[in-house]
């Protein structure tokens, strides 16, 4: 075995002075000194040698060699006292602080971390090789950002005690940009067009948010395989990366990305078969294959059918099947064989299913929007749709879901769903304002989840410039097992129409309805309702001639009995923020005969959403309204018109104003409503992470008439914000009318908000 000079340096001198005799001794104690930090009992856990034992030569190399491998003492040197071993220790200086200035692209808490697993941290030994693996890791985690002319200089001050403190200075330089990227060797596809779906880029105007003009080894490798899915999703099975080069200008501010790539020939697809254990119909499995015979060969087609087919499986309980893509290549005719090999392995069940961070909602609220059952084969469908039911619960922030192998065993998994609940309060008191209604006062007992049983119970009071309103609600979504929700409302509104920008007048309504809704299927509904009601209106003295014409014909107080059926389809995948699905709803409302006025109201609403790169999403939506009489010759109740215009309807119009006008030239509303939106969410700059902000792009359109006909429509495009704040939903948007008739009251700039407190 080769020895450590030093080892044999401190031999010999400790063998020359006598301190050691090279014949050895029985230890009979064993004494250590100069510790200041580590304890004794440390030394003796590493040292080789015991009480007893016989200290030899052999035994000296191997402990020294012992202690100076725990990297804790910078000198040792072992004495003899008649019988008693002596081990000098002289310990290395440990780290104090560790100050890093300079750092702006990189958080000091990562850099900290970083460190820290190198072995650099307040309260480690110090060692000088350290800081050499500093240096290469801080310039690894700036390369990475693409910052190659950065700076490193580190300073050790020797302080009291035995300890050290460590200044890192960072001088960070500026980021490299991309100055071009070369592709060579393509002939089939324009360079542009193959680099549109590149990560990397060039400068463009966009680069100071999306970053792309900045180097990353792991974008770069993303992009290659960004390259490769290209070609072999267009035929070229036998595409290849010859090499790629990365150079750096001298003044590492720029960089050149050189592709060198071997496109091939095109390949179809001769024939394509299933085989293996198919444990569902072929029949069925066939639907399913998204390729086939005389089409161009996609790896991207392959694996999505691949997928269906293995989720298809996961249906019947086999989670963990295989679906393997065998292509058979044919050079010689330029086609490939392809065989779907199925391994559906065994089928799997479910143990139990677990619920974490539900402190506050109670474990059945959970439960009972399972589809995913215990004891029962697992379901990849159900256990995905169990995760969108408990999202779009509104109660909880985040919901997640991992389904563990259970230990021990083959076939049998458990569903863990870990949630974070929303902060809400059960007495809420404060202060708003909107652009239509000013300030508003509100007094507030509500809470959607109360007590955690998942029953809705609100006493609301609210007071602004336009109504003063009192409110109790209250439903319960599961009143049966079977989901059949149970609720009922009371309330009394008084309203000054005049300051909502339409007509004068004023109105006071109390109501008292309950209602209740029956689930058809796992994404539809059927809602009904019955409200009573007592409308009083006043005429101001100012008011215009269609109230006042209304009120000699028909009186000014109006008992009504109404009832209300509504159908709901619902595949949203969340509540709030949705990102995926659809959402259509038909309501029909009429008084019953014998009510003092006899009228009815319709309305149809439709909306999509569609994810599209990460974060983006995109939404359409479109709703139509429309109010008539059956019986009386009093008309449509002018108080029950439609308005548009508004944060919620068309925006960059006022409140209410689009429509018909009164005899005063104010806004009168009217008995049928048309609006649609196409708007794009995407994540606000900086805060990308944060999922309660978005910012969107939008174009509106809408009208509002007293017939059918589809006319006067409004357009309007603009920008967006929401924020579902602390203190309440905050919307912003900036929006610009295309056609602004003469009489429409146009707002560019419309917001509303509210605070608690």
């Amino acid at each position: 075995m080769k020895k450590n000079p030093l080892y044999q340096l401190v031999l010999l001198g400790l063998l020359a002075s006598g301190a050691v005799h090279a014949d050895g001794f029985l230890v009979e104690d064993i004494r250590v000194r100069g510790l200041q930090r580590i304890s004794a009992g440390t030394v003796f856990n590493y040292l080789p040698v015991s009480v007893g034992e016989y200290f030899s030569d052999e035994k000296q190399a191997t402990a020294i060699r012992a202690l100076f491998n725990t990297g804790f003492f910078k000198d040792i040197i072992f004495e003899r006292e008649g019988s008693v071993l002596v081990v000098n220790v002289v310990e290395r200086p440990s780290v104090a602080k560790v100050v890093i200035e300079g750092n702006k692209d990189i958080k000091k808490e990562d850099l900290t971390e970083a460190l820290k697993k190198i072995g650099l941290a307040e309260g480690k030994v110090y060692n000088k090789q350290i800081l050499d693996k500093v240096e290469q890791e801080l310039r690894r985690q700036y390369f990475s950002h693409g910052k190659y002319g950065v700076k490193i200089n580190t300073e050790v001050t020797e302080l009291t005690r035995n300890r050290v403190g460590i200044e890192i200075k960072i001088t960070e330089g500026r980021v490299a940009k991309i100055k071009q990227i070369n592709i060579v060797g393509n002939q089939a596809f324009d360079t542009e067009q193959i680099k549109k779906d590149f990560e990397l880029s060039t400068t463009n105007f966009l680069s100071f948010y999306s970053k792309d003009d900045q180097y990353s080894k792991q974008k770069l490798s993303a992009d290659l395989e960004r390259l490769r899915s290209f070609y072999l999703d267009r035929g070229y099975i036998n595409f290849s990366i010859e090499s790629t080069q990365v150079d750096i200008t001298a003044d590492k501010k720029e960089i050149y990305i050189t592709i060198n790539v071997k496109e091939g020939d095109v390949y179809t697809l001769d024939k394509v078969k299933l085989s293996g254990e198919l444990i569902v119909e072929p029949n069925e499995l066939i639907k399913l294959v998204s390729v086939g015979p005389g089409e161009i060969f996609s790896r991207k087609n392959a694996t999505e059918t691949s997928k269906a087919i293995s989720d298809r499986l996961g249906e019947e309980g086999y989670t963990f099947a295989n679906v393997n893509m065998v292509p058979e290549i044919h050079e010689a005719s330029k086609t490939v064989t392809m065989t779907f090999f199925v391994d559906p392995g065994k089928r799997v069940y479910v143990r139990r299913i677990n619920f974490k961070g539900n402190t506050k909602t109670r474990d059945e609220v959970l439960r009972r929007e399972m589809r995913q059952m215990e004891s029962s084969w697992a379901s990849g469908g159900k256990i995905e749709r169990s995760k969108v039911r408990l999202d779009r619960l509104g109660f909880f922030e985040e919901v997640g879901v991992e389904t563990p192998p259970v230990v021990g065993t083959a076939d049998q998994i458990d569903v863990n769903y870990s949630v974070k609940e929303r902060a809400s309060g059960n007495l809420q008191a404060g202060v708003g304002f909107s652009q239509l209604q000013g300030i508003i006062f509100n007094a507030n007992v509500s809470q959607d989840n109360i007590f955690g049983t998942g029953k809705r119970v609100n006493l609301a009071f609210n007071n602004s410039n336009i109504m003063t309103r009192y409110n109790l609600g209250y439903r319960d979504p599961y009143y049966t097992l079977d989901g059949v929700a149970l609720g009922f409302d009371l309330g009394y509104t008084e309203r000054n129409a005049f300051q909502a920008n339409v007509s004068r007048y004023n109105s006071s309504i109390a109501n008292a309805g309950f209602n209740f809704a029956v689930p058809l299927d796992e994404f539809d509904q059927l809602g009904f309702d019955v409200d009573l009601k007592n409308t009083t209106i006043s005429d101001t003295g100012f008011s215009p001639t269609q109230v006042s014409d209304f009120i000699r014909k028909n009186g000014d107080t109006f008992m009504t009995l109404s009832a209300g059926a509504g159908w709901t389809h619902d595949t949203l995948n969340r509540a709030i923020f949705a990102t995926d699905g659809m959402q259509q709803r038909f309501s029909a409302l009429a008084t019953v005969p014998g009510s003092d006025l006899n009228y009815f109201k319709i309305g149809y609403k439709h909306q999509n959403f569609f994810p599209l790169a990460s974060d983006f999403t995109f939404r359409i939506m479109g709703e139509v309204a429309y109010g008539g009489v059956y019986a009386g010759e009093g008309g449509f109740p002018f108080f029950e018109n439609y308005f548009g215009g508004g944060a919620n309807s068309v925006r960059g119009f006022r409140d209410n104003t689009l429509g018909p006008r009164d005899s005063d030239g104010r806004p009168f509303g009217g008995s049928a409503k048309v609006l649609g939106k196409a708007e794009l969410f995407f994540p606000v700059p900086f805060l990308a992470d944060v999922k309660s902000v978005r910012m969107g792009s939008f174009v509106d359109t809408g009208t509002v008439s007293d017939s059918l006909k589809i006319e006067g429509l409004r357009y309007s495009a603009g920008i967006s914000g929401e924020w579902l704040s602390p203190f309440g939903a905050i919307s912003v948007s900036v929006a610009q009318p295309f056609n602004a008739g003469p009489e429409d009251h146009v707002q560019n700039f419309q917001f509303t908000f509210g605070s608690g407190f």
